[in-house]
């Protein structure tokens, strides 16, 4: 998105060098006629005049607005020297009066409209021109129009200024609208993707097995049930810790992963990564290679699901630490945030969230979590479940 106002930038740069370069050389064309100015004039309106082109080269090579100002001031020097060299000011040398104030001064403000800072140098700049030419035009008899055509030129300047930097802004805004209407269509495509997905998941998986578990499992074995439930279960719990859905068999049903060892650094990842799907960076301290039953690692890590989902909603933080110790029977993870707290003696027991899907859990596996919590200082909850 920052390519556009660079792109302006340069279109503006290469207006405003050619504008300062056409109005000079034009001033010095007009000056060369037999009569404009006297012959000893010339040399030091020409030496103004490289200076000047010098001036405007290293304004539109930089962009740099400082180089302004001898581009402004080489310029309005030039106008000074043509209108006094003479007692009378001829055609040749109005007409180059007008060229350099319209044109070649002028073509500066298409450099300077497009900031607040720019914009007061730029009515500086165009107060002093008006005062300056109005001073030079009087010692002719084109006054009014040498005035009225330097005006102009100035206004042509700042509005072509203007309706660049306008057109630039809407491109903007209508490539942002765009790029917000793609992301919008990319989500919904995304997300109707996945509810076919699941759909299908679904349907292939466990209401398959339902199915057949409503039917008494006719033209099924008892074993051949056993094996698929087994899948299914195995199947939800890669789900369930972030892992994919795995591949189609051959006779198109999804299948899991196999499964891996128990242990257990090779869950904690993945419930690390979930988590940091959905916001919550989590920090982990210790060593996870431990060998854990699979029964005791599903409710191990239901329960440290459940602490963080607890932080991810509850705590107000976003990010929360886990540490893993172990000794010689016990496995223990204290899941750890610095976020709102509370105090535990005024939450009624049985509603505490964590009652079911964390102490509920490690019992089962003849583990036990301990809650610590105050207001203002945070949560710390330790779980514990033996090693075999």
């Amino acid at each position: 998105m920052n390519r556009i106002p660079k792109e302006r930038d340069r279109l503006l740069r290469r207006a405003a060098r050619f504008g300062g370069l056409a109005g000079t050389v034009g001033a010095i064309a007009c000056l060369t006629a037999p009569g404009a100015i006297p012959g000893d004039e010339l040399p030091t309106v020409a030496l103004l005049s490289l200076a000047l082109v010098a001036s405007v080269l290293a304004l539109t090579n930089t962009g740099a607005l400082y180089w302004t100002l001898p581009a402004v001031g080489l310029g309005l020097a030039v106008i000074v020297v043509t209108g006094l060299s003479s007692p009378r000011l001829s055609d040749a040398t109005s007409t180059a009066i007008v060229l350099q104030a319209s044109i070649g001064i002028a073509s500066v403000v298409l450099m300077l409209l497009t900031s607040r800072r720019g914009r007061i140098l730029a009515g500086g700049y165009a107060l002093a021109t008006l005062v300056v030419v109005s001073l030079v035009a009087t010692r002719g008899d084109h006054t009014v129009a040498i005035i009225a055509l330097s005006v102009a030129g100035w206004g042509a300047n700042a509005v072509l200024a203007v309706w660049i930097d306008q057109g630039s802004r809407r491109a903007m805004s209508r490539i942002d609208e765009i790029g917000r209407a793609h992301r919008a269509e990319r989500f919904a495509s995304e997300l109707e993707a996945q509810q076919r997905q699941d759909a299908r998941l679904l349907h292939d998986t466990v209401l398959a097995t339902l199915s057949l578990l409503a039917h008494s499992g006719v033209g099924v074995s008892p074993e051949s049930l056993r094996h698929q439930a087994s899948d299914d279960a195995r199947l939800l719990r890669q789900l369930r810790l972030g892992g994919t859905a795995g591949t189609r068999n051959t006779d198109g049903l999804f299948t899991p992963e196999p499964e891996m060892d128990s242990v257990l650094g090779q869950t904690l990842e993945s419930v690390k990564q979930r988590f940091g799907r959905m916001g919550l960076a989590v920090r982990w301290h210790g060593s996870g290679q431990v060998l854990l039953p699979r029964e005791t690692l599903d409710a191990f890590l239901g329960a440290l699901g459940e602490c963080l989902e607890n932080v991810r909603r509850h705590a107000g933080v976003s990010e929360a630490d886990v540490t893993i110790t172990d000794d010689d029977i016990m496995v223990r993870a204290m899941v750890t945030d610095a976020g709102v707290g509370f105090n535990i003696d005024d939450v009624d027991g049985a509603r505490l969230g964590y009652a079911e899907s964390v102490v509920g859990r490690l019992r089962s596996v003849n583990g036990r979590a301990r809650l610590f919590s105050s207001p203002g200082a945070g949560t710390t909850v330790v779980l514990e479940v033996p090693k075999s």
